[in-house]
């Protein structure tokens, strides 16, 4: 069985090039949301393994959004992007629930199965 992913970010160009790359390393992409509000709601609706996220959003930072999510059973796994390096330490992600943080010019190059591969 593949590993279902919810992409949320605001630009919907990337949000296509990220279902591209997911879907070419064997993943399969349940949803797309625009916000934090509607992840939230794809969460609960589609119950994926993993979650690509975008740090900044119209309603939310990713890093609330991850907070939010960190107390599902079980929690999504979620992989954290911008374009903006991240300046959160890598401590404080893990408390956030994020697996990783993935700078969006870099995603091409990202091992996406191993980030978003099933947990043990």
């Amino acid at each position: 069985m593949s590993v279902s992913i919810v992409v949320v970010d605001d630009d919907s160009g990337f949000r296509r090039i990220a279902r591209t790359l997911l879907t070419a390393r064997g993943m399969r992409v349940v949803a797309e949301s625009e916000d934090g509000t509607s992840a939230l709601a794809a969460v609960r609706e589609h119950r994926p393994d993993g979650l690509l996220l975008d740090l900044h959003l119209p309603d939310h930072d990713g890093v609330a959004v991850a907070r939010m999510l960190r107390n599902q059973d079980p929690p999504p796994r979620i992989v954290l992007t911008s374009t903006e390096q991240s300046f959160w330490s890598t401590d404080e992600l893990r408390q956030a629930g994020i697996e990783a943080f993935v700078a969006k010019d870099r995603l091409f190059d990202a091992d996406l199965q191993a980030l978003f591969g099933k947990m043990p």
